[in-house]
């Protein structure tokens, strides 16, 4: 049974990476509902937020694969119930709209928005919130001319107690051992010590 699944790949900052992560989900005929990167909470390290419907099956063997990636530090999977998330929108609408209809200020109110930039032949609204509801306010605004309208990818972090933090902050401190241990097992001059 497909599901839509959140999956987070924590890595290092590599030129081509999102690429080869992204032939993973195409050789497998998975579409890529929404990506989204960003640097971490952990410097140096780097998250990709990738959202798909999937098997379960299908997706610990995607994830699978990601990880053997060299510079992919770990990769998880998570069902919708375990992560909390958000998406962001913006909307582009004329003035000439909100300066005619007051059905318009309402549906602005109403609808915890923000607005983030006037002009005189537009303005720019934001609304954060899960994608059924960014949709919506799309759909109410449609009759009033959208001029333009830019959806994000999810922005997730997981519900579960063990703090990825810390996990990630252990695999740095691993990884920085174990290239101290590479250094002083070649010298100074790339021979061995023996």
């Amino acid at each position: 049974m497909e599901n839509q699944y959140t999956v987070t790949i924590f890595t290092e900052n590599e030129i081509g990476l999102l690429n080869r992560i992204t032939i993973i989900f195409t050789r497998r005929h998975l579409n890529i509902d929404s990506i989204t990167a960003s640097e971490s909470e952990v410097s140096g390290i780097y998250r990709y937020t990738i959202v798909l419907r999937t098997t379960e099956e299908q997706i610990k063997k995607v994830v699978s694969q990601i990880e053997k990636l060299v510079e992919v530090l770990k990769a998880f999977y998570f069902l919708e119930e375990e992560v909390i998330h958000q998406e962001m929108a913006l909307y582009k609408v004329s003035t000439k709209a909100l300066s005619n209809n007051s059905e318009l200020e309402k549906i602005i109110r109403e609808s915890q928005t923000r607005v983030l930039h006037i002009e005189p032949s537009f303005f720019v609204i934001e609304k954060t919130g899960y994608k059924h509801e960014t949709q919506e306010l799309f759909n109410k605004l449609e009759p009033f001319g959208v001029l333009q309208f830019a959806r994000s990818g999810r922005v997730a972090i997981t519900k579960q107690t063990k703090e990825l933090t810390n996990y990630l902050k252990d695999l740095v401190k691993a990884s920085e051992s174990s290239d101290k241990i590479r250094s002083w097992k070649l010298g100074t001059n790339g021979s061995s010590n023996n």
